[in-house]
């Protein structure tokens, strides 16, 4: 025979549970990032260096998405990266990031990692849940992450939007993100500004060297270098970079869909 008392008492536990889980997402605040860098219908496109020779490209675009987590717009950013010439021969690339971004908060909801270097695979697929703190993996394995974590391509972006203003030198900015299953800080050290000089122009910047972890890669941590425009855009034009075995330069040969003018010399 059922018994009534207790299948009402189980009833109430169930809506109590159903009801703190959504009272606990409405009182997770997600940020509120005051975005003017970019737009849907911006791309970028690169150039790669390794030593001497033009070892491949890569090209960057923000497009607009249907997909929505949580009743959230996002924003589809995607990043393609290929070897061409001679390097296309002995080591071919084919690399393919993408991340779904929310279109308010500049955080990640979905990250997706397809990467073939030299046959060499990874295959990535995080799912964000910003609300309760956690990413579950293509693994099905789930990570704790502190609120508004980023993703490898959302933290190019998030960076972008960052109030550079008032920096002085030596100040150094960390972005929280999760980079292959772990959580991982992001560093970046701020250099000063200084114009530099591209094959397609000259153009007005600020210097970032990322604090990276010496002798893996790169010998010293002031190894890498990043130049983004010194305007609205927040745009790289270069990267540069000593590695153990010679140096890789990235710059950038063409771009569309800005949000504002480009802070270019004469």
């Amino acid at each position: 025979m059922v018994d009534m008392k207790k299948l009402k008492i189980i009833g109430m536990v169930l809506l109590g549970a159903v009801s703190s889980a959504f009272a606990q997402q409405d009182s997770v605040k997600l940020n509120e990032v005051y975005n003017q860098a970019f737009v849907p219908g911006e791309k970028l496109t690169y150039l790669m260096h390794y030593g001497f020779f033009d070892a491949g490209e890569a090209v960057l675009e923000v497009k607009p998405s249907a997909k929505t987590y949580h009743d959230r717009t996002t924003w589809h950013m995607v990043g393609h990266g290929y070897s061409t010439g001679a390097f296309d021969w002995f080591f071919k690339v084919r690399d393919t990031y993408e991340t779904y971004m929310d279109a308010e908060a500049m955080i990640p909801w979905e990250f997706i990692r397809d990467v073939d270097e030299g046959g060499y695979k990874i295959n990535q697929r995080y799912k964000f849940d910003h609300y309760n703190g956690r990413v579950t993996t293509d693994k099905k394995d789930t990570i704790a992450v502190k609120p508004n974590v980023q993703d490898m391509i959302s933290s190019f972006y998030y960076a972008r939007t960052l109030n550079y203003d008032t920096a002085q030198s030596g100040d150094i900015y960390t972005i929280d993100a999760i980079v292959d299953g772990e959580y991982f800080p992001l560093k970046i050290k701020y250099i000063g500004r200084e114009a530099i000089s591209l094959r397609n122009g000259k153009y007005q910047c600020i210097k970032f060297r990322p604090v990276l972890q010496k002798g893996r890669i790169f010998k010293e941590e002031e190894d890498l270098n990043v130049w983004i425009t010194d305007d609205k855009n927040r745009i790289p034009v270069m990267a540069q970079a000593k590695i153990l075995v010679g140096s890789i330069k990235m710059e950038l040969t063409g771009y569309s869909g800005l949000a504002h003018p480009i802070a270019r010399l004469r």
